[in-house]
């Protein structure tokens, strides 16, 4: 049942959406790159605004819906969503953000425009404090594990589709319940997954794979590096920044490493992301140090991620940059980085002269 925070929550979102201010057309915004849990959430959030609070809302994303699972949730659960490039900002009067806060750099709401609800559940920005309705719970695993007890609380039906995004939403940001959750997440999940759909569930899980996923896991594992328990892989030109986390993610699971990055270059930028199983470990501070004022970078205290441009647009050094970037990481975890050296996944055997 929803908490008591969403309950309270829900008051508030109603009495806002109630006034006369409030109406117009609404975007619904998540983070650029969007994974499932802004998709879902925004998805879900839309609904809300639609059906319970009946005002016109369009639901809207920056860069690109790139890995194969993400997709495949889109397509199969038929999520409608529009990308920025097509909108125009002047239809639009209120604008909610979605698993993001303004000034993180992560999204493409213009500065000079404020919105006027923040879901989130990573730390709190400055920026944010300023925003007429704010739910942010960082010690929830999940934005959709949010939006999900404020659908409970408006009496709004769960749907088949809405249910299985949710859960596809929380398993993924939490790993299975591997990493950052919060028994709200576990309750969450535990009473939408007789709803979902489990068959579209698995085709979400196991889409298929382009032929471009294999050449960067081909050419993350040829780049590894490692000093001590951090773990390191660069890529070049890559087609969707979504391949970064991922490949991050699969880093960390090498015996005997508790940290790991990966850096990806595409477009202007190189894209980062910061990965540990250290549960008390601050990576969105740690990626925001690493950056400093050259990009924009956040996260929790288990994951980040984050991208810096390249100056004058000069992508001739990005292999020296990235490395530079993954020194700076070892020298903040007190490694010597000058002892992050390849690592041989294919020793000779034991024979060979």
């Amino acid at each position: 049942m929803p908490s008591e925070v969403t309950r309270v929550g829900f008051e508030k979102l109603s009495a806002l959406m109630g006034r006369k201010s409030s109406s117009g057309r609404w975007l619904v915004l998540t983070h650029d790159n969007p994974d499932p849990d802004a998709i879902s959430a925004a998805a879900v959030l839309s609904r809300l605004i639609r059906q319970v609070f009946k005002r016109r809302v369009t639901t809207a994303y920056g860069g690109i819906i790139g890995r194969a699972e993400n997709r495949e949730m889109v397509r199969v659960l038929g999520i409608q969503l529009s990308h920025v490039r097509h909108l125009n900002w002047k239809h639009y009067k209120h604008y909610a953000l979605v698993d993001t806060q303004p000034t993180t750099g992560n999204n493409q709401l213009p500065d000079d425009l404020r919105p006027t609800i923040v879901f989130d559940h990573h730390p709190i920005r400055k920026a944010t404090r300023n925003v007429p309705f704010v739910d942010v719970r960082t010690d929830y695993g999940a934005t959709a594990t949010i939006l999900a007890e404020y659908v409970e609380a408006s009496s709004l039906e769960i749907s088949r589709r809405a249910a299985t995004a949710l859960v596809y939403a929380i398993r993924s940001e939490t790993q299975d319940f591997g990493r950052e959750f919060s028994p709200a997440d576990r309750e969450m999940y535990d009473r939408l997954y007789p709803r979902c759909d489990t068959r579209a569930l698995a085709r979400i899980q196991t889409p298929r794979l382009p032929l471009t996923y294999f050449k960067n896991l081909h050419e993350a594992l040829e780049s590894v590096q490692s000093v001590s328990t951090l773990v390191v892989s660069h890529l070049g030109d890559i087609d969707q920044p979504d391949i970064v986390p991922e490949i991050a993610d699969l880093l960390l699971r090498l015996e005997g490493k508790t940290w790991s990055l990966c850096s990806g270059v595409h477009g202007e930028r190189i894209y980062l992301s910061i990965r540990t199983t250290n549960s008390r470990a601050d990576a969105g501070r740690l990626m925001r140090r690493l950056l400093g004022r050259r990009g924009k970078g956040g996260g929790h205290g288990m994951m980040a991620g984050g991208w810096i441009e390249f100056p004058d647009g000069d992508r001739s050094r990005a292999r020296e940059r990235q490395q530079a970037l993954a020194e700076r990481l070892a020298k903040a975890l007190k490694k010597n980085p000058q002892r992050l050296v390849p690592v041989e996944l294919a020793p000779p055997p034991a024979d060979a002269p």
